[in-house]
């Protein structure tokens, strides 16, 4: 099977030629969705999906830790972006940086308890930890609303300085959507090139040898889960602002697992760009397999179990491959001049 080794090349560019792909078809997308038989809210949840794969990634395809329960800091960063506009005030920075604190320290006190932990101990931890941020959100009706959910969140504008901008329709707050998703590329792409993502893939590798060689792997691996966190804490508050509400179902073990899913059809374990394909690909599933049956979600996990065991490493390690494949005999065969 692949590795990230294999596909992801070590770069110190800050932009680089997928960054720019991936631009052009997201700020082109509001020109085409329609035509093509989708609707403008579903870029925007491309878009916030993509900036919470992404930061899953870094724990799950570089670090090779396996977290069930991370909806829990995608739920945290909307209720505390929620709960900072109704009772601190009106703003955007605010909210998205109460978002991000919030999950951030969420995910210092799981890590405290799971970074020691390896494997099956890790895993089922984590997923212990994501059930009770989802229980308590149920419970605590004072606070986040119970069952029904933190209505009510407004969409504070983006202050410029100079002018503000409205982000109350979904165009402008797409495209507000698409730029928050670009630096998160950016800073990404930075830290899985940096020395900190080396030795995160020397974790993910062997995780004793590289405490052999002098690295206090834990310290590294709660480094890696309060950023992972952080990503979804952030993905968290623009979803409360997408919604203009907050509700504990996104801190559920479902919902914890389809970002799993993603994140391995799309191939995040061989890929940067494996989460941006897996989301993709769920959500596209989602609206045109769901347009034909109540079912789609069945069709959509036998996909999933298809691809697990036949092609491990997902879509862009199968996209990879083919780019790879060498060329037929037909093609290497020289040519000769005909005649006698």
């Amino acid at each position: 099977m692949l590795t990230l080794s294999d596909i992801s090349p070590r770069s110190t560019a800050w932009v680089t030629p997928q960054m720019l792909v991936l631009a052009l078809v997201m700020l082109s997308a509001p020109l085409w969705l329609g035509p093509v038989g989708l609707y403008q809210y579903l870029g925007i949840e491309i878009a916030i999906w993509m900036v919470y794969a992404l930061g899953f990634n870094l724990l799950f395809g570089y670090t090779g830790l396996h977290s069930f329960g991370h909806g829990a800091y995608l739920g945290v960063g909307g209720y505390a972006f929620g709960l900072f506009q109704h009772h601190v005030g009106t703003s955007l920075v605010g909210g998205l940086a109460a978002a991000i604190l919030a999950s951030a320290l969420a995910g210092m006190i799981v890590a405290a308890a799971v970074s020691h932990r390896r494997g099956i101990y890790f895993a089922l931890l984590t997923i212990a930890f994501g059930q009770v941020f989802w229980f308590s959100a149920i419970k605590l009706h004072w606070l986040t609303g119970g069952e029904d959910g933190l209505l009510n969140i407004p969409r504070p504008a983006l202050d410029l300085g100079v002018v503000q901008v409205t982000l109350s329709d979904n165009l402008s707050f797409y495209y507000f959507t698409v730029a928050v998703l670009g630096l998160c590329v950016v800073a990404l792409w930075r830290i899985v090139n940096s020395p900190f993502g080396r030795i995160l893939q020397a974790i993910r590798q062997n995780e004793m040898r590289a405490s052999f060689i002098g690295y206090e792997v834990w310290r590294f691996k709660f480094a890696a889960f309060v950023l992972s966190a952080m990503f979804a804490g952030l993905a968290g508050g623009l979803f409360a602002m997408a919604q203009e509400s907050a509700y504990p179902d996104v801190m559920s073990l479902h919902q914890s697992g389809l970002i799993v899913m993603m994140v391995l059809v799309g191939g995040g374990l061989v890929s940067f760009w494996g989460p941006v394909l897996g989301v993709v690909l769920y959500f596209v599933a989602r609206d045109v397999l769901g347009a034909l049956t109540e079912t789609w979600l069945l069709w959509y996990g036998l996909m999933f179990v298809a691809m697990v065991m036949f092609r491990p490493e997902g879509l862009a390690g199968v996209l990879h491959r083919l780019r790879r494949r060498p060329p037929s005999a037909a093609q290497t065969r020289p040519v000769t001049s005909g005649g006698a």
